[in-house]
C-alpha cells in the first residue's frame, strides 16, 4: 500500500514537471522571438564595429539556433514523458530520461561555450555617426528604415542628441521619427517651434544599455536556469518511478514462487496406493493407472472422513 501511494506521488510531480517544461519552452520561445526584433535592428545599426560583437557576444546565448531547437524539442519529449507517466510505461520512462540527460548536457555545453563577457565602452558610441550620412539615400533605404524604426521603438533621436543629425547630414531638422508624437512634418515644426517635442535622449545610450542587458534577457537567463533545474529533478523522480514500477512487477512473481511458512496446503501421502500414483509410470493414459488413482483418491477421502469422524 505504502508503494502505490510512493508511485501515485511521483506520478503527480511528473505531472507538475511536464506542465512546467511547456509553460517555460513556450515562454523562451515566445521572448526570444520578440529580443531577435530588437537585436536584427541594433545589429543593422552597429555593424563593423565593436558593438556588434558586444552584441552578439551577449545576445548569442539566448537566440541560439541550439537553444531554439532544443526548447522545440523539449516540448516534444514533455509530452513522452506525460504518456509514459500515465500508462507507467517503463520503455516511454525510460526513453524520456535519456532525452532529458542529452538535452540537459547540450544546454550546459551551449551554455559554455556561448558564454563571454562583452567588452563595450560608451566611446564606441561614437562610431555610430558614421552610418548616419547615409540616412535617406536611395541604395541605403533598409537604414533609413531601421534608423527609424530604432528611434521610434526606443523613443530616441541621433546618437547624443538629436542635434547629431544636424551635424553629420544636409538635413535642417531630424527626422520624423524622433518626434515624441510622430506625423509627417512633425519635425520641422517641432524644429521651429517647440524642441521637446523631440526625443531628448540620444540612441548611443540606449544601445549600450541594451548591450548590457535588458529585463527580457534576464528573464530568458531565469527560464534557462529554472529548466535546468526542472531536469535535473525530472531526472531524479523518473529514476525512482522506474525503480517503483520495476519493484512492483517484480514483486508478485516472487510471492507466487515462495510459499507462505502457515499456508494449511494438503499432506501427500508417500506410501500406500497413492505413492504409486506419484510414479511418472501412472502419468501414462492407460487403463491401468486410471483405476489405480481411482482408488488411491477414494481410500484417501475414507481416511479424510474417519479422521473427522473421531474428532
Amino acid at each position: 500500500m505504502a508503494r502505490e501511494d510512493a508511485v501515485r506521488c511521483l506520478r503527480c510531480l511528473l505531472y507538475a514537471l511536464n506542465l512546467l517544461f511547456w509553460l517555460m519552452s513556450a515562454c523562451v520561445l515566445g521572448v526570444a522571438a520578440w529580443i531577435r526584433d530588437s537585436l536584427n535592428t541594433v545589429l543593422t545599426l552597429t555593424a563593423h564595429t565593436r558593438l556588434e560583437e558586444a552584441a552578439v557576444l551577449t545576445y548569442s546565448p539566448a537566440v541560439h539556433p541550439v537553444i531554439i531547437a532544443v526548447c522545440c524539442f523539449l516540448i516534444i519529449v514533455a509530452m513522452v514523458g506525460y504518456c509514459g507517466t500515465l500508462r507507467c510505461n517503463l520503455l516511454l520512462l525510460s526513453w524520456y530520461f535519456c532525452s532529458l540527460l542529452v538535452i540537459f548536457c547540450v544546454e550546459l555545453a551551449s551554455a559554455v561555450w556561448t558564454y563571454d563577457e562583452p567588452s563595450v565602452q560608451r566611446s564606441d558610441m561614437i562610431s555610430l555617426k558614421s552610418r548616419m550620412p547615409n540616412y535617406g539615400l536611395q541604395r541605403y533605404q533598409w537604414l533609413t528604415h531601421t534608423w527609424n524604426s530604432f528611434q521610434t521603438e526606443f523613443k530616441c533621436c541621433g546618437v547624443i542628441y538629436f542635434t547629431d543629425w544636424l551635424e553629420m547630414t544636409e538635413m535642417e531638422w531630424p527626422p520624423d521619427s524622433c518626434c515624441s508624437n510622430p506625423y509627417p512634418g512633425c519635425a520641422r515644426h517641432a524644429h521651429y517651434h517647440d524642441l521637446s517635442d523631440l526625443h531628448q535622449e540620444g540612441c548611443g545610450p540606449k544601445i549600450y544599455s541594451f548591450i548590457r542587458g535588458t529585463k527580457q534577457l534576464q528573464a530568458l537567463r531565469f527560464l534557462g536556469v529554472s529548466i535546468g533545474v526542472a531536469q535535473i529533478l525530472a531526472m531524479a523522480l523518473t529514476l525512482t518511478l522506474l525503480w517503483a514500477l520495476y519493484y512492483g512487477r517484480k514483486s508478485p512473481e516472487l510471492d507466487s514462487t515462495t510459499a507462505p511458512p502457515g499456508d494449511s496446503t494438503p499432506l501427500a501421502v508417500t506410501h500406500g496406493p497413492s505413492a504409486e500414483a506419484s510414479k511418472p509410470g501412472c502419468h501414462r493414459m492407460n487403463k491401468g493407472c486410471s483405476v489405480t488413482t481411482a482408488a488411491a483418491a477414494t481410500k484417501l477421502s475414507e481416511l479424510q472422513f474417519e479422521m473427522e469422524r473421531l474428532s
